[in-house]
């Protein structure tokens, strides 16, 4: 079991195991127990946590992701980009998620 599934972009997994993000500083060690896991950078968390706000905002809506990014007026592909950990999404993006999870209708108002 990979333990954070948001940051797959930063691992690639063969056969026989996973191959570890290198010359990384480790915010959390791998599971030792667990060939499938590996370290994840300060960097990677911040990422994973993020991404985990707007997937979070955007089903707690029930939207899809193409319905969310016409909706909030966000690209599809960096929508995505940002709740698969692949991008880090930016404090502005972080802080829009939250004001939508909030008030979506307002929002979506205001964008007219």
């Amino acid at each position: 079991m990979f333990l954070f599934g948001e940051i797959a972009c930063l691992v690639s997994y063969r056969s026989e195991g996973a191959t570890q993000v290198k010359n990384a500083p480790s915010g959390l060690p791998a599971d030792a127990s667990d060939i499938k896991d590996s370290e994840a950078t300060e960097e990677a968390l911040d990422r994973a946590q993020r991404a985990r706000i707007i997937r979070r905002t955007r089903n707690s809506l029930g939207l899809s992701q193409s319905e969310f990014a016409t909706r909030f007026r966000v690209p599809v592909g960096t929508l995505r980009d940002w709740e698969q950990a692949c991008v880090t999404a930016p404090d502005f993006a972080v802080a829009y998620v939250k004001v939508i999870a909030q008030h979506p209708d307002l929002v979506a108002e205001a964008l007219g």
